[in-house]
């Protein structure tokens, strides 16, 4: 940060983990210590209060409503008005860390709004009908849910006109947001700890891994049927989710499930992964840069933002559709394949967290430059 910067806000939607968008707040936090922070729920552990770097967030009514520390999502009817409340009038910089309502923070024409934005909401726009699909929602609930989403729609538009600029998190994003919203947004990847993530010494091992929440739209369970009817090759899944007893059901003896792991453990599984499984169509996807970094090929999904962070052939290889028998193929078409862990090392390098933090401070710096009042020519002075 340099000493020109203002007074800044920095918004987040709700600390309850540390996932990738708390890793994305964490450098924004550091990089402008003197920011004042906001979220709409702070329910975040104490052992994981450490990307916060000792900021206290302000927050919102929700926090203070029954029940709300453990069912805050339920109150997502609410979040668009409570986000609306936080007075950030003396702010002249505020950077919004948004994927749902972070962005609809109320400015004015003297305020810089940076949204850094991780995805439009999903589940109001072209996801839709699959998570009310997955929501089992019936009858006059589930129009009240259809309903709902469309109020959602039309506020979300609405709030991306208060924002002067969007960062995406990849292309996939700054497509999504100019669909959304019809705005342009610079591409700024998040941060991945390469300096943690690295090759190992130990030889690599027979095992596949993959590692992710275990929920419906990560497609673990396609994963774990496609290893089940491979019985020689063995896969490692790391993660722990709701979908965590479909995924047994669907298990055989070749795949282990190890749940939810400690960061040393994830990285040894890394260093010794035969290669990295991928099969969910993420916004950006942080794992699997996060084996790159440590050397390990990358099987997945080929949409999404793997498009920026995977090099078919070279640090990795894709399946074009979302089902076992394509990650059987593209399993057999790997083993087929060499591929060189010091490439794929180097790649990841670019998606470091000094890479994000020039960038982002970069993107910055251009807004509070663009926003400064031009000259008045002398012909109108007098």
């Amino acid at each position: 940060m340099t000493a020109a910067h203002p007074r800044t806000a920095i918004v987040h939607e709700w600390l309850d983990t540390v996932a990738g968008s708390e890793k994305v707040l964490e450098q924004m936090l550091l990089l402008f210590p003197g920011a004042d922070l906001f979220a709409l729920v702070d329910v975040l552990p104490g052992v994981e209060r450490a990307v916060l770097h000792g900021r206290c967030p302000a927050t919102s009514f929700i926090q203070r409503l029954p029940l709300a520390r453990k069912r805050f999502r339920g109150f997502a009817p609410l979040m668009p008005l409570a986000v609306e409340q936080f007075d950030l009038s003396q702010y002249e910089l505020v950077i919004s860390n948004c994927h749902a309502f972070a962005k609809g923070v109320l400015t004015g024409p003297h305020q810089t709004h940076i949204c850094y934005c991780h995805t439009p909401m999903r589940y109001a726009w072209d996801l839709q009908h699959e998570y009310l699909g997955a929501s089992g929602l019936k009858g006059p609930r589930a129009w009240m849910a259809r309903c709902l989403l469309h109020y959602l729609r039309m506020w979300d538009v609405r709030t991306a006109h208060g924002v002067d600029q969007f960062a995406a998190n990849s292309t996939y994003v700054a497509r999504r947001i100019q669909k959304v919203y019809g705005r342009e947004a610079s591409v700024v990847h998040p941060p991945v700890d390469t300096e943690y993530f690295q090759p190992g010494r130990l030889p690599r091992g027979e095992w596949y891994v993959t590692a992710s929440r275990l929920v419906p739209y990560k497609r673990i369970d396609l994963i774990v049927q496609a290893f089940a009817s491979m019985p020689d090759r063995k896969l490692l899944v790391i993660g722990d989710g709701p979908q965590m007893d479909r995924c047994r059901k669907l298990a055989r003896e070749n795949v282990v499930f190890a749940g939810h792991v400690p960061d040393s453990e994830l990285r040894s599984s890394l260093q010794t992964a035969r290669a990295f499984v991928f099969a969910a169509e993420e916004d950006f996807g942080i794992a699997p840069v996060e084996a790159q970094a440590c050397g390990t090929p990358v099987l997945c999904y080929g949409r999404g933002g793997v498009l920026d962070t995977v090099i078919p052939g070279i640090t990795g290889l894709f399946f074009s559709r979302q089902t076992p028998e394509a990650i059987c193929d593209v399993v057999q078409r790997f083993e087929q394949c060499e591929f060189d862990p010091e490439a794929i090392r180097a790649h990841a390098e670019g998606f470091s967290t000094a890479r994000f933090r020039m960038q982002f401070l970069s993107l910055v710096d251009r807004s509070l430059s663009d926003r400064q009042p031009a000259a008045m020519p002398r012909s109108l002075v007098g």
